[in-house]
């Protein structure tokens, strides 16, 4: 029976460990599953409260791979995050934790096994995050989106899922994608959308801006700019949002090519959408990750492949010119399965029945 099965929910820093999240609500709901989400008071507190879950709100420090002075502060914060974490779990007394990765997980991840309460976590990237390896030794079971990554984790606690999509994003309305632009729906001219993650890319910015009177002249570009990192510039063709949440379908559904940092949770959902992309992964301040990611994109034939220090106008324009001259991918679609939700409620409803 699940009646008053309660289950947590885990993952922040960026929007990308909490969409999967969300994507999965609507089976949890089916199911009748009451859910928690324990986090920080970062993007994911945000993104959560507009879904309506209950939220509880924890510090968590930062993992970082470098030597700082702020590395022996947040031990501190980690610790407090560990205590804060168990109060909450006692409270809402869940039957499991499922974590999505991210510096805040890993308190409630560590809060969890110490109580005896089952955690789950979801890998996204092609290798694991710093998070996911501390949590590893205390999960049940470790999802993961790309093939390749089972090579890097436990093959009896591991299961290989691919990522959730959120259905609504293949629902967008076209008609209210080019009104929120103010673009005229003219087929000869197609629309470029770039976007830099939830937390935006300056470097793209820098250089979509000095391209932009040469792109304008064949195409309509929609900008999401990441907040305060808009540039200056007003022009027929051209819209800037920050951020964008529940629009972003409309906006796909009116974009014939998306210019893109390389989150797996992005990248996942325009291979979901069947949109050419042209990906330049983060790799200043990064573990290289999204570098990982874009080439696995790139070698099944699903992307191009820009890095940072050869982005420039040039360089650009000649690639969105190229991916637009075909009609759809290229590659095989078939790099992950195309019912994550369904594998990973199954592994959940398992260990559920079990008790």
């Amino acid at each position: 029976m699940n009646e008053n099965i309660k289950i947590v929910l885990t993952g922040g820093g960026t929007a990308g460990h909490v969409m999967p999240h969300i994507a999965m609500l609507p089976f949890y709901k089916k199911k009748g599953w009451d859910v928690h989400y324990v986090g920080s008071s970062g993007i994911e507190k945000t993104l959560i409260e507009k879904e309506g879950i209950p939220f509880h709100e924890i510090p968590a420090g930062k993992l970082r791979r470098y030597i700082s002075f702020q590395n022996f502060i947040d031990i501190f914060k980690v610790v407090f995050g560990v205590i804060k974490s168990i109060y909450f779990l006692v409270k809402i007394r869940p039957k499991l934790v499922f974590s999505k990765g991210g510096f805040v997980s890993v308190p409630v991840a560590l809060g969890a096994w110490l109580l005896r309460i089952p955690v789950y976590s979801h890998e996204s990237d092609l290798t694991p995050g710093l998070a996911n390896k501390i949590i590893n030794p205390f999960a049940r079971l470790i999802f993961y989106c790309f093939p390749d990554t089972g090579k890097f984790l436990d093959k009896h606690k591991s299961k290989f899922v691919g990522l959730p999509i959120r259905n609504e994003l293949k629902e967008g309305d076209i008609k209210a994608g080019y009104e929120m632009c103010g673009f005229e729906s003219n087929p000869s001219q197609k629309v470029l959308l770039f976007m830099g993650g939830s937390l935006g890319a300056q470097k793209i910015n820098e250089v979509l801006e000095s391209a932009l009177p040469e792109l304008l002249k064949k195409y309509q570009v929609i900008h999401l700019t990441g907040k305060g990192k808009g540039i200056h510039f007003k022009g027929k063709g051209y819209k800037s949002f920050e951020f964008l949440g529940s629009e972003l379908k409309d906006i796909f559904a009116i974009t014939d090519l998306v210019v893109s940092r390389a989150g797996a949770n992005s990248i996942f959902e325009f291979l979901a959408l069947n949109l050419p992309m042209v990906l330049i992964p983060l790799e200043v301040g990064s573990r290289g990750d999204q570098v990982d990611n874009s080439m696995c994109f790139e070698s099944h034939g699903l992307a191009k492949l820009i890095r940072e220090k050869d982005l420039e106008k040039s360089s650009l324009i000649k690639m969105i010119d190229s991916e637009l001259e075909k009609e759809k991918l290229s590659g095989s679609q078939t790099l992950v399965p195309s019912n994550s939700e369904d594998l990973i409620l199954e592994s959940l409803q398992t260990d559920l029945d079990s008790k």
